[in-house]
């Protein structure tokens, strides 16, 4: 089928409406199908799955098959644009300063999970590619990290780079982007069955447990009128600009900015540096969502420094946000490649079962004696971004503390900023594997493991190894 008519071509707006509709039917089926509210399995999701057979199986037949391309083009930007949008919004006056025991121990659960998620899917991939697929890239590993704990985005812009010279590792990308899809279903079903545990075994207070237990699913709509929740303000006059084209051009003008900081690094060093500099320099492309969050907190401070802040409404950029966030998760499903699944499904069932090991088993284990107070719900959001992305944390923490009454959810974004500075180095060194430095990258993240273990043993205290249940400890009464 063509697809250029006349003098325009079609081809890129189709694949949206393609998205677009799997988008609707995913919330339909969803508003219709209980078990789908049950276990919070987002709208989105379901929708990618029909994009997955879509672009395996039907898309070669109408001429689309390219479509699986721009799918990743599309997630790679998006990520980018839902980084700019979460650090655009102003921050909120603190009444009181973030607790230094809250972001300690924020920081060392998530230093864990970096670590072991690296550590061990690695050590795992090392070891079974060796006897099962001979040959292919052991840094196949890291994609149990940057799927899990990083998300699609990161997953698929991050393995990506591996396809390309001078790594060569093949469908690298679509490994990554099954694991994250992977890690979202487990984020979200096991999450669910977490929550009914912790009410069955006391692990919430009783008053926490008495509004889940009064709590209705959602179908995905609201029915009444009545119900309807106002989420964003106009910040402009209507009849000069919509306040919704401000904000995104806003996102974009901050995009342009990281974008042209970053193709000016490569080009300076590439005339004055060159080789393995410049190597290192380019694989900065995989990471180009740390330089959209950078560019867009500095556009953020130059508005509150020149007064101009007002014109950012914080409920807007999470409107933005969530739509790339849904289109991203969609199109994370239907980029994969079944060919690749097929490739390393051993390896993939592997990294899945240690992912499924760490973060059902070991970080319910030592969150609960690292926390202080509200330690499920900590751990929840622990979970939910070790499993996929922030708001798998938020849609889990909102099932027990819908209205955000607690200092959890404020206090982890809190801690973001030091997370980010600690797993930066990963992120800078995330290539390492894919060039044959296995080990050293194995000894940084066994260093991380081993940074974060003291850091337990220090905040936990005598509860470091106290007995009280193998799975999860009870909140002391």
């Amino acid at each position: 089928m063509n697809y250029i008519h006349s003098a325009h071509d079609f081809t890129i707006v189709i694949h949206i409406c393609i998205i677009s509709c799997a988008l609707l039917l995913g919330s339909t089926l969803r508003s219709k199908i209980r078990i789908f509210q049950k276990y919070l399995i987002p709208a989105p999701m379901i929708g990618g799955l029909f994009l997955f057979f879509f672009y395996n199986y039907v898309a070669k037949y109408l001429n689309l098959e390219a479509g699986r391309f721009f799918l990743e083009e599309l997630m790679f930007h998006l990520l980018n644009v839902s980084f700019i949008a979460m650090q655009l919004r102003i921050p909120a006056k603190k009444e009181k300063v973030q607790r230094k025991g809250a972001l300690w121990s924020n920081v060392t659960a998530l230093l864990a999970e970096y670590g072991l998620q690296c550590f061990l899917g690695l050590l795992v991939a090392a070891l079974l590619l060796k006897k099962f697929l001979p040959g292919s890239s052991v840094a196949l590993g890291l994609t149990l990290c940057l799927g899990f704990e990083l998300g699609p985005g990161q997953a698929e812009s991050m393995a990506k780079v591996w396809e390309g010279a001078p790594y060569n590792v093949v469908n690298a990308g679509d490994v990554g982007l099954a694991m994250a899809a992977i890690g979202f279903v487990i984020g979200s079903v096991v999450g669910v069955v977490l929550i009914n545990r912790a009410a069955r075994k006391g692990w919430l207070s009783a008053d926490y447990v008495e509004k889940l237990r009064n709590r209705k699913a959602g179908t995905d709509f609201f029915r009444l009128k009545k119900d309807r929740v106002a989420t964003s303000y106009q910040t402009t006059v209507s009849e000069s600009m919509d306040t919704f084209t401000l904000h995104i051009a806003l996102i974009m003008f901050t995009y342009l900015i990281s974008f042209l900081i970053l193709a000016g690094l490569e080009k300076l060093v590439a005339v004055t540096v060159g080789g393995k500099v410049l190597e290192a320099v380019t694989g900065l492309w995989g990471i180009n969502f740390v330089f959209s969050s950078l560019c867009a907190i500095v556009v953020r401070k130059t508005l509150i420094a020149t007064h101009a802040d007002h014109v950012i409404d914080n409920q807007t950029c999470n409107r933005i946000d969530g739509i790339a966030v849904d289109f991203t998760v969609a199109a994370c499903l239907g980029a994969i490649e079944i060919a690749a699944i097929r490739q390393y499904w051993v390896v993939i069932v592997a990294l899945t079962l240690v992912g499924i090991a760490i973060t059902c088993f070991i970080t319910p284990w030592f969150c609960s004696r690292l926390f202080k107070d509200y330690s499920f719900m900590r751990f929840l959001m622990i979970f939910g971004t070790a499993n996929g992305t922030l708001p798998t944390a938020l849609s889990l923490l909102r099932v027990v503390d819908p209205d955000f009454e607690t200092p959890v959810a404020q206090e982890y974004v809190n801690s973001t900023a030091l997370i980010f500075v600690f797993a930066l180095p990963i992120l800078a060194l995330v290539n390492w594997p894919a060039k044959g430095l296995v080990w050293p990258f194995l000894g940084i993240t066994a260093l991380y493991v081993l940074i974060s273990f003291f850091l337990y043993l220090k905040l936990s205290g005598k509860r470091a190894f106290a007995k009280g249940g193998y799975f999860y400890m009870p909140p002391e009464e």
